[in-house]
């Protein structure tokens, strides 16, 4: 009833671009841009209508992952002007984590209940070819049970290229060695003209395409992203979700859709003023568009629309989880790269902290894997839960996981 009183206030072209998206159509580039600028009681119905299909396709249950974060060196060859994590190698807070580290931390992970290990970093000059794929089997012969998502495909190019191997080739040695699934980051914009601003020299729309598809190829799934507001257009994010949504046919392997507003705080895009016109993040109304146009347009072919806790802050996830949104993503415990671009919102989230806020929402807690399996669903009252190692976890005992500040400063991790 209140989505037939929204579409009443609507007007009578929303009503017809929302009954067309709820029919199950195709919306076209030109609709997801229309249907991303609407505002006042034209949005208002937007958001209701997303918030219908994501009721229809996957319920009422939001899910969450419990993972760990490590982002084993922040020294970079590349210097994308969005990036407040990365150092160049002579950077005195260039640091890089030995292979016992990684697996250290990820046994830690293990402990506190993670399933998964989530694995990134920067492109470390002079790294030899195969690390990752030894990285991968370290991990793997540690905690054989515990999901390695792991390698952008910015990293898994790197890692081919250096190893003078072909894409296919690499993926499936890293494969063998125990990588289960690859972040779809890296993706930004995926509109050459627009990243040939924001981040020249990086992986293009095409390498892009061409390691994820490759990827699932090979039956290893991965996620997507786009980072928005920034000085995209309302076009060329309708161009990115459709390119997602033509991919995801042909391939089949996307396991979610995660957007990623852009954290200009530390930013150098923002602050050093590289690139003109360039925005302080995206808007209230622009998240709230975002996670409702990616359901309307996706909603097929990836059902699982996940809102970033540690971009937007609990309070604004919750908003999305009506728009839309049915995934809050990781309890992470050690995300750096959003932190060190300036992000408020912390490093770690307690299981019990996500579930009161889904609860909040009006929605019911589901712990899942990283390919969405459901693990635990948490129906009964929340005095009935029981506690698991990372919810009794203090909040002033998280200083024992560290910082991205910290890992710039220890000299045991010094980048040599």
């Amino acid at each position: 009833m209140m989505l037939d009183s929204l579409l009443q206030s609507a007007s009578a072209r929303t009503r017809g671009l929302l009954a067309f998206a709820l029919q199950g159509q195709d919306l076209t580039a030109r609709q997801v841009a229309e249907l991303y600028c609407l505002r006042g009681a034209d949005q208002q119905a937007l958001l209701a209508a997303a918030d219908h299909l994501r009721r229809e396709t996957v319920g009422d249950q939001v899910s969450y992952v419990v993972n760990r974060n490590i982002n084993f060196t922040n020294v970079c060859v590349k210097r994308c002007r969005f990036c407040a994590f990365s150092r160049t190698q002579r950077n005195r807070e260039g640091y890089f984590l030995p292979l016992e580290e990684v697996v250290r931390r990820t046994v830690e992970a293990r402990d506190y209940g993670a399933t998964e290990v989530c694995i990134q970093a920067g492109l470390a000059p002079g790294m030899e070819g195969d690390y990752y794929i030894r990285l991968c089997r370290a991990v793997h012969e540690a905690v054989p049970q515990l999901h390695i998502h792991a390698f952008s495909p910015e990293e898994i190019l790197y890692g081919a290229r250096q190893s003078g191997w072909g894409i296919r080739d690499y993926l499936k040695a890293l494969k063998e060695a125990g990588l289960g699934s690859l972040p779809g980051t890296s993706a930004e914009v995926l509109v050459q003209d627009v990243r040939d601003r924001i981040s020249p020299g990086r992986i293009t729309v095409e390498e892009w395409t061409q390691v994820v598809g490759t990827a699932h190829s090979l039956a290893i799934p991965t996620t997507s992203t786009i980072m928005y507001g920034h000085l995209e257009t309302p076009p060329q994010i309708a161009s990115h979700l459709l390119l997602l949504r033509d991919l995801q046919r042909r391939t089949g392997g996307f396991t979610e859709l995660v957007p990623l507003g852009f954290v200009y705080r530390e930013a150098p895009l923002y602050n050093d003023g590289l690139v003109p016109d360039v925005r302080a993040g995206a808007t209230e109304d622009e998240v709230l568009n975002m996670h409702a146009v990616a359901r309307l347009a996706l909603n097929r072919d990836i059902p699982n629309i996940q809102v970033s806790w540690v971009k937007e802050g609990l309070p604004m996830s919750k908003r999305c989880l009506a728009a839309g949104a049915n995934d809050l993503g990781g309890t992470l415990i050690n995300e750096s790269i959003s932190t060190a671009a300036g992000a408020p919102h912390g490093q770690l989230m307690r299981p019990w902290e996500l579930r009161r806020a889904i609860r909040e929402a009006g929605r019911i807690p589901v712990q899942r894997s990283t390919l969405y399996k459901r693990l635990r669903s948490f129906e009964d009252d929340p005095s009935r839960c029981q506690p698991d190692a990372l919810d009794r976890l203090r909040p002033q005992e998280r200083i024992r996981f560290g910082s991205y500040r910290e890992l710039t400063e220890r000299e045991d991790f010094r980048f040599q």
